[in-house]
């Protein structure tokens, strides 16, 4: 039928109605909140890129996990900033390491009340900054490597993780990371695969906030911006391997990337926000030229509408104490 008698605008009369509608939704269960814990630190320290975030001591870490729990977020992701670095990275695989100890602490404060998720990577550790263990010509090694993720995991799940983040993108890491779990009795330590990691500009703030050591980059091993059929072709080995959740990241400048993927597979999907999309918006707000609240959801919108279940962000508690009183 013709206009006058087609009004689609009907639906759009009120917030009502417009709520009644809405075709998606993002739940704050779906939400994880990224968190930095710095060895050493007595109070949180502000991280400077990234306006709201903070690296935490350990007190303060576990008063923030409960805060997360209590706005209902749905996971914590941990990121460990040591006092000192080596060449092997190997404070993330020591016991009595930040990352480590950190696992414990919100593990004791919260227990399952939300899903506490471990970053499995060596470059917060290594003094030279990479994803890996280096050659003598400085190149990665991507086997030696494995072997080091397989010690890091094991140590993780020890703490009491109940997720892994396998995120240096070498080639069978999550193959060796299921086995090596699955040979300590870790059976049931889930694995969410940095299945699409690009080698992207948008990090930035997060190596601040991690301190990066970081020499060169990592185009050898991330991704190609350029590239998607590789991204299918990586998510499609991760889950081969054992991967139970796969992960997009960035998430907005690959939401084609996101709905391809969700595509694709049937595990989860997650994508992350990450530090540079977060502070462009922060920055843009600071100046006044956005409304920051509603850009804040608007893009958590637009990345569940392109298929992730799960968003990784450091808005995560904000925006589902927002979530809540909106719905």
């Amino acid at each position: 039928m013709p206009y006058p008698e087609i009004r689609p605008r009907r639906l759009r009369r009120n917030a009502a109605v417009r709520r009644l509608v809405s075709e998606t939704r993002v739940d704050p269960a779906e939400l994880v909140l990224p968190m930095f814990v710095k060895e050493g630190l007595t109070e949180p320290r502000a991280v400077a890129s990234l306006p709201g975030v903070l690296q935490h001591s350990r007190d303060s870490l576990r008063k923030a996990a409960v805060e997360a729990v209590q706005a209902g977020v749905g996971g914590i992701m941990l990121f460990g900033v040591p006092e000192s670095r080596d060449e092997r990275g190997s404070g993330g695989i020591d016991p009595n390491g930040i990352l480590n100890v950190a696992i414990r602490d919100v593990i004791s404060e919260v227990g399952d009340a939300t899903v506490v998720m471990s970053d499995l990577c060596l470059d917060e550790f290594a003094s030279h900054g990479h994803c890996g263990l280096l050659t003598p010509d400085g190149g990665v090694d991507n086997d030696a490597t494995l072997a080091a993720y397989g010690e890091m995991a094991v140590a993780q799940a020890a703490a009491g993780v109940h997720v892994v983040g396998p995120s240096g993108m070498m080639d069978g890491q999550v193959g060796v990371v299921r086995r090596a779990l699955d040979a300590a009795g870790h059976q049931d330590v889930s694995i969410l695969a940095y299945a699409v990691k690009y080698a992207s500009a948008f990090y930035g703030p997060f190596r601040d906030a991690v301190e990066s050591a970081l020499e060169g980059d990592r185009r050898t091993y991330q991704q190609d911006p350029a590239n998607l059929r590789e991204s299918l072709r990586e998510v499609e080995l991760d889950v081969a391997e054992g991967a139970d959740m796969v992960m997009v990241k960035p998430a907005l400048p690959y939401l084609d990337v996101v709905a391809a993927v969700r595509a694709a597979v049937d595990v989860p999907v997650a994508a992350y926000q990450v530090s540079g999309e977060y502070a462009m918006v922060e920055a843009a707000a600071a100046n006044g030229w956005i409304d920051r609240e509603r850009v804040m959801l608007e893009t958590l919108t637009s990345i569940r509408r392109a298929g992730a279940q799960i968003i990784l962000t450091y808005w995560a508690v904000e925006a589902a104490q927002l979530l809540r009183e909106r719905y």
